[in-house]
């Protein structure tokens, strides 16, 4: 991956920024995620969790899985495509 390789697309954070922040602070999954805003945005975390779990297991070797408690979360109320786009 490149540094300016961007992981989360709805907060925009970079993979440079997550990994200097988890190298910097040695943090949880749940830190990281907050201190970076990666995981917030509009998907919930759908497309930048498993990178983020990825960085923890780079930075913090000894980490397991289970100690890793990110979670997604789901819109409130699914729509489709044709509700979101229609004009009315």
């Amino acid at each position: 991956m490149t540094k300016e390789m961007i992981i989360c697309r709805c907060e925009e954070v970079t993979y440079d920024q997550l990994y200097s922040t988890a190298a910097e602070h040695k943090c949880s999954a749940r830190e990281l995620k907050l201190r970076s805003r990666a995981g917030m945005g509009f998907c919930g975390g759908r497309t930048c969790r498993v990178v983020l779990d990825r960085i923890i297991e780079n930075v913090i070797p000894e980490v397991k899985m289970s100690e890793i408690p990110l979670k997604y979360q789901p819109p409130i109320r699914p729509v489709t495509f044709g509700t979101v786009g229609d004009k009315r």
